[in-house]
């Protein structure tokens, strides 16, 4: 339920963004918004307080954003608490993030090796990235797991390459076994 509420929100605000040529803007804004629900969970759990009402929640979002964000941003909270949805404003910016990403080409690679990458490596990866791919441009996310022994592990959306040692390990003993049976 949540990612189809995330969905249809981050949608909508995606086409006022495209609508409005507010896309660049808007994607700061929200980046920076989840940023603030993210740093102040009390104003998250305050507008998700179910003996605050409606009214006295919009009046919150208008003293805590009002003048501070555009006029598309404040109307689609506004939307948002009159719709019940504030839990959901987390998941619905994420997606409305991953949206834009998507829409500027912008691909989001998680990298992990078995030890920290050389910064030459590091742009020699990049570069194999945005050739074999149709991102423009990469946000590049490296994490070191000694347990993949060598290797890396790169996870773009659903996507995974997987030439890690412990990898071809596994898949080593399995067709081992698939012959010991036979």
């Amino acid at each position: 339920m949540a990612k189809l509420v995330s969905k249809v929100y981050g949608d909508a605000l995606f086409e006022e963004a495209l609508e409005k040529q507010e896309v660049d803007a808007l994607f700061e804004e929200v980046k920076s918004l989840q940023t603030v629900f993210a740093e102040n969970q009390d104003l998250a759990g305050l507008l998700d307080n179910p003996k605050i009402g409606k009214e006295e929640k919009n009046g919150i979002i208008q003293e805590v954003f009002g003048g501070r964000v555009s006029e598309t941003l404040m109307g689609f909270l506004t939307v948002i608490v009159e719709k019940g949805r504030q839990k959901e404003i987390n998941a619905i910016c994420e997606y409305f993030i991953n949206a834009v990403k998507e829409y500027k080409k912008i691909g989001v690679a998680h990298v992990t090796s078995a030890v920290e990458l050389k910064e030459e490596q590091k742009a020699q990866l990049l570069g194999k990235l945005l050739g074999t791919t149709s991102y423009q441009e990469f946000e590049m996310v490296y994490q070191v797991d000694p347990s993949i022994i060598g290797g890396l592990v790169i996870r773009i959306g659903d996507r995974v390459v997987d030439s890690s040692i412990k990898t071809q390990i596994y898949e080593l003993r399995r067709s081992l076994s698939k012959l010991q049976i036979s």
